[in-house]
């Protein structure tokens, strides 16, 4: 399946069509290059924009109904039980790439009880595992320098993977309402 649209879709400085599997005239969701659990993404408006305040009242309408419409077939295709939806807005709060983005992860009970408990998804998204950023300018550098982790099973993820993931993702939109 070709990617969604022929445009060119930035995050932040970064290319990321492949890896997009809902647009809406203001918003993007994609896959993420490295999630901190299966089936965590991001969606983010399509105006490259550092801060949540500096949206429109129509993108920020569409950002959260994006986001919600996202959440529901992530829900569904994971069997969550439960999700965090977080925005790190601002470099002080742990946004690694100035364009607004939101995190939607799956969760399921106990699923992080081996790594210190519910809560600790926010070590992990304001960590070295969650910085986004980072983990593009690695992967678009050539030379990959990802960190170690203690989850062995955690990896950065290629171009191909992504693009099946946004692919499946995309054909579930459809089936989301």
């Amino acid at each position: 399946m070709p990617p969604l649209t022929t445009n060119v879709v930035h995050f932040g400085t970064f290319f990321v069509t492949s890896q997009v599997f809902y647009l809406t005239p203001l918003s993007f969701a994609f896959t993420n290059l490295k999630p901190l659990l299966p089936g965590h993404v991001l969606v983010s408006p399509r105006r490259v924009v550092p801060r949540f305040s500096e949206l429109s009242q129509a993108e920020v309408a569409d950002l959260f109904h994006t986001v919600q419409r996202v959440s529901r077939m992530i829900e569904r295709v994971y069997g969550a039980s439960g999700l965090n939806i977080a925005i790190q807005d601002g470099a002080d709060a742990g946004q690694s790439v100035p364009h607004v983005h939101t995190h939607i992860i799956p969760r399921k009970r106990a699923d992080l009880d081996p790594k210190g408990g519910t809560d600790v998804v926010y070590d992990m998204l304001e960590g070295e595992e969650g910085d986004v950023g980072k983990h593009f300018k690695e992967r678009d550098s050539g030379r990959p320098k990802f960190p170690k982790v203690d989850d062995a099973t955690r990896r950065p993820r290629n171009e191909e993977e992504m693009s099946e993931e946004a692919e499946m993702f995309a054909k579930e939109m459809d089936q989301t309402f």
